[in-house]
């Protein structure tokens, strides 16, 4: 009797809580799972569908076996999804997607994406519009449409009838992850204080220089794309326009006195054997080489990660080395704002049951429990908080990497995370990446994203054509500026005639209707 009376009370408990979690009504799902510990879902009710529904999407891994991770079973369980993910190899992803769209077998959800060509793809109906089911998605509502800081997408993303037809994510990125790194155990043996400008980076490596004089001061692994990731630390981007807040227009950055400037104080490294020689042809491998030894390099702009990774390399043969973040060379101590905003994902144009729930789909990953499973998991089954706030994964010793949690969990997986909770490994820093976060509170530090324009489809062919033409003149001309004795006036003159002043021209009217 006892028995028959407790298996009774389980059976009404178990339908008292898929009662609770969807409103009274009857769910035919075998997939949902309403004992999964659910935590915070900005207001989307689960399951996504009480009906069965599979979904597919596209996404981008070289895992193979991501379909039978212990994510994936928990997506689906949480949602009532069945998703099935249609992975692709990084190397053969656009052609693919290609031939797949091609052929009218779009998958339910598109992650990898240029919006000008899904935009394009949409006004010939082959995408839902985002804006049309808004009410419906609380996690991007909240992110795009209440954040007033945010609800510029309506205007530098809509398509031509004014609709936004790509789901953006928000909030992935460190506030910085490539910057300037010195030796520290070398400029504090030597008493040279890290600089504050450029020319007390200049003085430092000319001191470096006489000390050490078969150094080679300042390496470089970015070949021409050196002249793109220093233009901030000057207020401007390389082989593009950028936009001037002071005068509130935008202008050609490779004409500007500004870029003039970077690319004499450049030349003054190089002329004066302060930069390494080779820096437009150095290899990873070789420049590796170089700031991993004793004494022979000292600065560096790279990866910031690179300061635990050469750490760890060097502590057998170098066992002092010290790499740590530095501040910005350029006149304007600035690194570039990070920007926040992830790529667009695009929802089949089908019908509208279908298309609700891939949306809702990205709209649970988008609210604060669907990036928390994204890159952490579930609290008590794949991690723990430690003292420090920040995520203890279970079955790991140290700190994972993504790439460890993709390999265990099938987290992080590229296509599908909208956001990151910043408890996670990614956020999780050493001492040196953490000064390097710091230094970019500091709203005096950060060189501010410029804004992001709409152009009419004339403006968008005319405006890839000169860009296309003056980036790669841009850095030609740059090169042969460093090395050489190129003309800067004779490169002003040919920009022009390459159309610099009808692209930036392009840049104002887009800017004027924004402005509007």
């Amino acid at each position: 009797m006892k028995k028959t009376l407790c298996l009774l009370l389980t059976v009404i408990m178990a339908v008292g809580l898929l009662a609770g979690c969807t409103d009274g009504e009857s769910i035919a799902n075998e997939v949902y799972d309403p004992t999964i510990k659910v935590g915070d879902t900005g207001g989307l009710k689960l399951p996504l569908t009480k009906e069965p529904m599979t979904i597919t999407w596209q996404v981008v891994s070289s895992e193979t076996n991501i379909n039978d991770s212990w994510f994936m079973e928990k997506l689906r369980g949480v949602t009532g999804v069945d998703v099935q993910l249609i992975i692709m190899q990084t190397s053969t992803v656009n052609e693919k997607l290609q031939a797949l769209i091609a052929g009218g077998n779009i998958p339910d959800i598109v992650s990898s994406s240029t919006d000008a060509q899904r935009i394009d793809l949409a006004m010939q109906g082959a995408f839902a519009a985002v804006s049309d089911y808004i009410d419906k998605l609380p996690n991007f509502k909240k992110t795009f449409v209440d954040n007033k800081e945010n609800n510029w997408i309506f205007d530098s993303y809509a398509a031509p009838d004014g609709k936004l037809y790509g789901y953006y994510g928000y909030d992935y990125n460190r506030d910085i992850n490539h910057a300037f790194m010195y030796r520290k155990d070398i400029f504090d043996k030597h008493g040279i204080k890290m600089w504050n400008s450029p020319e007390e980076f200049y003085q430092a490596l000319k001191k470096l220089k006489e000390l050490y004089p078969s150094s080679l001061p300042f390496v470089s692994k970015n070949v021409d794309a050196i002249f793109a990731k220093l233009a901030p630390e000057w207020g401007i981007k390389a082989h593009e326009p950028y936009f001037d807040e002071t005068e509130n227009i935008w202008k050609y950055s490779d004409t500007d006195v500004k870029y003039k400037e970077m690319l004499d104080f450049l030349k003054k490294l190089y002329n004066e054997g302060l930069m390494d020689p080779e820096f437009l042809t150095a290899t990873q491998s070789a420049w590796t080489q170089k700031m991993t030894q004793k004494d022979k390099a000292f600065v560096t702009f790279d990866w910031i990660d690179r300061m635990t990774m050469f750490k760890e390399q060097t502590k057998d043969t170098v066992p002092e080395y010290d790499l740590r973040f530095a501040n910005p060379i350029g006149p304007n101590q600035t690194y570039a704002e990070a920007n926040q905003l992830c790529w667009a994902r695009y929802v089949k144009n089908q019908d509208e049951k279908r298309e609700e729930v891939a949306f809702k789909l990205l709209d649970f990953c988008l609210s604060p429990f669907g990036k928390e499973l994204m890159t952490m998991g579930i609290e008590g089954e794949t991690y723990t908080i430690d003292e420090n706030g920040m995520a203890k994964y279970i079955g790991f010793d140290e700190t994972p990497s993504m790439t460890d949690l993709i390999e265990k969990y099938g987290m992080f997986t590229e296509g599908m995370y909208l956001s990151f909770d910043r408890r996670s490994c990614y956020f999780n820093f050493a001492p040196q990446l953490k000064e390097a976060q710091d230094y970019m509170q500091k709203k005096e530090n950060v060189d501010p994203m410029d804004p992001v324009l709409a152009y009419t489809s004339e403006e968008t062919e005319k405006k890839n054509e000169y860009l296309a033409s003056l980036q790669k003149a841009g850095k030609e001309f740059s090169v042969k500026y460093i090395l050489g004795n190129a003309s800067w006036d004779e490169w002003v003159i040919k920009a022009k005639s390459l159309g610099s002043e009808d692209l930036t021209k392009i840049y104002n009217e887009a800017q004027k209707r924004i402005s509007k």
